[in-house]
């Protein structure tokens, strides 16, 4: 399958943008900068570019310039399909446009909502809708690269039902710890109320029942992030082997490397004191390992026989992208 050129790459900017983007998301929630703009928007503090004064106005002027990158970048991408709709591996079932045309809705859906959230002053539930429907965008723009030949999918040979099955599950919990992280990130105090690992402990004045329903909050982020890390490594033990879909067994592997390091980040975070830059890498690890498993779960559905049916791809539930 050889798709236009230009849509190609305008599909590789698209994610590209999009990963730093849903990273740079991570650093203003971080870094207290939702409303360095103030309720003002699209303008910031009134102004399409304001004295740049204050840090967490830079953070977040910079967060909402990203964004509009990506909505040009996505936007493209999708007119470029729309005009080669007729191309080989564009349209049709199976083709780049949907997913194209999935990633354009959601782009435009996570701006508006970035609005609701600066309206709503920053309200966590709100943060934690943006932050879902960004992860959804980067589904859905992964889906259409895989389409498009990309992460090794030209090359695939016959893989197996359970792999995509066991793929597409990973992707569920992944997208769960992925928000929980965000809403413990994003709730007062919910970072801090534990202050060991792998159990929680009690935080110095943590009494309460609010100190109890935080460190629920947080611990059942970590027993669903210790239930991956256990999936991944299931994985990648049962696929050690595995002759077919070399591409989906190579994301499965980068995925759990990716979780290897995710927990010395959320060691280290956690025994030095939370510092922003480890909580900061640590959803933007998160957010990988989330790509990874999307990517992972595509290329095995890709590569099952066409005869022993698969679930629904993600990017179907996420967004209607398509069949396979």
């Amino acid at each position: 399958m050889k798709i236009p050129r230009s849509l190609h790459l305008l599909l590789r900017l698209s994610l590209l943008v999009a990963v730093v983007h849903i990273a740079f998301g991570a650093i203003v929630r971080i870094s207290g900068s939702g409303m360095g703009c103030g309720d003002h928007w699209p303008k910031c503090l009134g102004a399409w570019l304001p004295p740049m004064d204050q840090p967490t106005l830079v953070i977040e002027w910079t967060h909402r310039l990203l964004a509009a990158v990506l909505l040009v970048t996505v936007a493209a991408a999708a007119l470029d399909a729309w005009r080669h709709r007729g191309a080989e591996g564009v349209g049709g079932r199976g083709g780049v446009l949907r997913p194209a045309m999935g990633a354009l809705a959601l782009v435009i859906a996570t701006a508006l909502f970035g609005a609701v959230t600066v309206w709503l002053a920053n309200a966590p539930v709100a943060t934690v809708v943006h932050w879902t429907l960004a992860a959804s965008l980067l589904a859905t723009l992964a889906t259409a690269l895989v389409r498009a030949g990309d992460f090794g999918s030209a090359r695939w040979s016959a893989g197996t039902v359970k792999l995509a099955r066991a793929a597409i599950a990973g992707v569920g919990l992944a997208l769960v710890v992925l928000i929980l992280g965000g809403l413990t990130a994003k709730v007062p105090g919910a970072n801090s109320v534990c202050p060991s690992i792998p159990l929680c402990g009690t935080a110095p004045g943590a009494a309460g029942p609010d100190a109890s329903r935080l460190q629920l909050l947080q611990m059942f982020h970590r027993v669903l992030a210790y239930m991956l890390f256990l999936h991944l490594m299931g994985l990648v033990i049962s696929t050690r082997k595995l002759a077919g879909a070399p591409a989906a067994v190579r994301a499965v592997r980068i995925a759990f490397g990716l979780a290897l390091l995710q927990i010395g980040i959320a060691f280290a975070m956690i025994l030095g004191g939370l510092p922003p830059v480890l909580r900061s890498a640590h959803q933007v690890t998160g957010v990988l390992i989330w790509l990874s498993l999307v990517v992972a779960a595509m290329l095995a559905r890709r590569a099952a026989p066409a005869e022993a049916p698969v679930p629904p791809s993600i990017a179907v539930i996420i967004a209607r992208g398509g069949g396979a």
